[in-house]
């Protein structure tokens, strides 16, 4: 739910305040990335720090063009869920830091490039 909230800051300050202890899932960057419907829904990408033991949140940027459904992601949860969910139980207080990328527009990454690298390789070990 963070991910979607205008004033994420605001609402992590209100959910520590009401509330003595809580989980918070979000997903992962990767499969904020990999979802059709997270594209324009996700306002946020939430990183846990586990040296500072803190959320570290920067606006949401799309390194490529989603591929899956929202079906799809979660069969792949199933076996993959450490890197495409992040779990937090917190208590007392949410301890975050909203960051400023550095970095400007990323170049998208093309997943039409990735298989056709991919096929041409097992093609390739193919002929061998």
């Amino acid at each position: 739910m963070a991910e979607h909230v205008e004033d994420v800051s605001y609402f992590l300050n209100e959910l520590s305040r009401v509330g003595k202890k809580g989980y918070i899932e979000v997903p992962s960057r990767l499969e904020d990335n990999l979802v059709f419907e997270n594209k324009k829904a996700h306002i946020w990408h939430l990183v846990f720090d586990d040296v500072n033991n803190q959320i570290n949140i920067s606006k949401k940027q799309q390194y490529f063009e989603p591929v899956l459904t929202v079906g799809t992601i979660k069969k792949l949860n199933e076996y993959f869920r450490e890197s495409l969910v992040i779990e937090l139980i917190w208590e007392d207080s949410i301890k975050f830091n909203m960051v400023e990328d550095n970095l400007k527009t990323p170049v998208k990454i093309s997943i039409f490039n990735l298989l056709k690298k991919y096929f041409s390789k097992k093609i390739r070990l193919l002929i061998k």
